[in-house]
């Protein structure tokens, strides 16, 4: 391969400004305007009977295990690449059990999707958090990323995808609600816009001789999410992560885009490049050598 100093300068700038191009479009993911009335679920903690038929539509609608009937819900569990949500459970006031679903919170300004340099982790207009395997290059900065702790990762696979739930994304483009709230039976999760859930939650919580705690889990941690809690016990209690900023991390991240971009795409390219040019000057050397 022969390589001129002005063809090496070219391959330098073509790369570079594809860098800049893909931190660019990830800026853009992440500040792409979102439908106000986008879908959301409102949790209420106080009506779950902890009966986990949630666990089993989700394992079914996603093609994953069906859940482990013996499993112990006091222990705090973690979503991982084959189930996509879980059942915690906590002591109520009283010492009755409460119950709290954890999942992708579909985050109105994710983190994930601002960290993934081409998208393959990417907010739709209508809502949903969704994953396209086909464009992920296994940098897994959307887990990094995540306030939730929510994508996992397919170690054991060959070809290893990022995993999580995507909100039945098909489902509600075909008019469906999402797999997990149409089997509740107690009205635990209520499927619905975000903007009425809210109101709805705000009035339960401010009816007289309510008992929920004077704080609607959701509505702006990190910025804000799809998913929504009402609860009469501390939501850390639910495993549910709490202390954290509420501006997006979407902006937290932001400054650092062009990183990701900048080590996956420019520095190869330079690098071969650098050889290849260093390679050749070495060539000419030794030929003048030779003929001199």
């Amino acid at each position: 391969m022969r390589l001129t100093r002005r063809g090496f300068l070219k391959v330098a700038g073509v790369t570079a400004g594809t860098g800049l191009v893909t931190a660019a479009t990830a800026r853009a993911a992440a500040s792409a305007p979102v439908d106000p009335g986008q879908p959301g679920v409102l949790v209420d903690t106080t009506r779950c009977a902890g009966c986990r038929a949630c666990e089993g539509a989700c394992a079914e609608a996603n093609m994953n295990p069906a859940p482990d009937a013996a499993a112990d819900l006091s222990v705090q569990r973690d979503t991982s690449q084959h189930v996509f949500t879980v059942i915690n459970q906590a002591e109520g006031p009283s010492g009755e059990p409460r119950f709290a679903k954890k999942q992708c919170m579909h985050c109105l300004a994710p983190a994930c999707a601002s960290a993934c340099p081409v998208r393959a982790m990417d907010k739709l207009p209508s809502g949903p958090v969704v994953y396209d395997a086909s464009r992920c290059m296994g940098c897994r900065y959307c887990m990094v990323a995540c306030a939730f702790d929510i994508p996992k990762y397919e170690y054991e696979r060959a070809a290893p995808r990022v995993r999580k739930c995507g909100f039945c994304a098909e489902r509600q483009a075909a008019g469906l609600e999402p797999a997990c709230t149409s089997v509740c039976p107690t009205g635990a999760l209520t499927f619905g816009r975000r903007t009425a859930l809210l109101e709805e939650a705000k009035r339960r919580i401010y009816a007289e001789g309510s008992t929920y705690l004077r704080r609607v889990y959701g509505e702006h941690e990190a910025g804000g999410t799809s998913w929504l809690y009402i609860s009469d016990v501390p939501f850390e209690k639910l495993a549910l992560a709490t202390g954290m900023p509420e501006r997006p991390y979407s902006e937290l991240v932001a400054g650092a885009l062009g990183a990701p971009p900048f080590i996956m795409t420019l520095w190869p390219p330079l690098l071969m490049g650098l050889y290849a040019f260093s390679k050749r000057r070495d060539q000419i050397e030794e030929q003048e050598d030779h003929h001199g």
